[in-house]
């Protein structure tokens, strides 16, 4: 990625909040497994819904959460959805994990943060590691995926 695409070259912060659409969170996103189709010159990442779109100041990594309506029955309205994770030498990836969540708590207190991991699309032996090293845990599995659902609660 060359330096033009990125939009920040310094900070101290491990997270910057970002614009649905920003240039760089949707270049990111491109390479992420989970990428869905997106219409035609749309940049957005996160989707409908209260989101949070999250850039390292390096622009080497990409957090969203997402509050929306789920068909997930495991997932109430208002729990908070981590859409997209994508860290390509940020850092440590459980550490950006957990500077997302406390941003996550400090704008929806106390609300369940969870996540889908598909297996069969990461290349570790242990899919979700990163989040299980930041303390969250597999709460289940979805019916039509089988994706695992990964939670964690303040």
């Amino acid at each position: 990625m060359n330096q033009a695409a990125q939009p920040f070259l310094f900070g101290d912060e491990p997270w910057i909040s970002v614009f649905d659409g920003n240039p760089t969170a949707s270049t990111l996103y491109d390479r992420h497994y989970s990428r869905s189709p997106r219409a035609i010159g749309d940049p957005g990442v996160a989707g409908p819904g209260e989101k949070m779109v999250l850039l390292t100041p390096c622009a080497r990594a990409l957090f969203v959460w997402r509050v929306f309506i789920s068909k997930d029955p495991t997932a109430a309205n208002e729990d908070v959805n981590c859409a997209i994770f994508r860290n390509e030498g940020a850092g440590r990836a459980s550490e950006l994990i957990r500077a997302a969540m406390a941003l996550a708590w400090a704008r929806w207190p106390g609300r369940r943060l969870y996540t889908y991991v598909n297996p069969r699309r990461v290349r570790s032996t242990n899919p979700g590691c990163c989040f299980k090293a930041a303390g969250w845990r597999v709460c289940g599995i979805t019916k039509t995926r089988r994706l695992l659902i990964q939670e964690v609660r303040s």
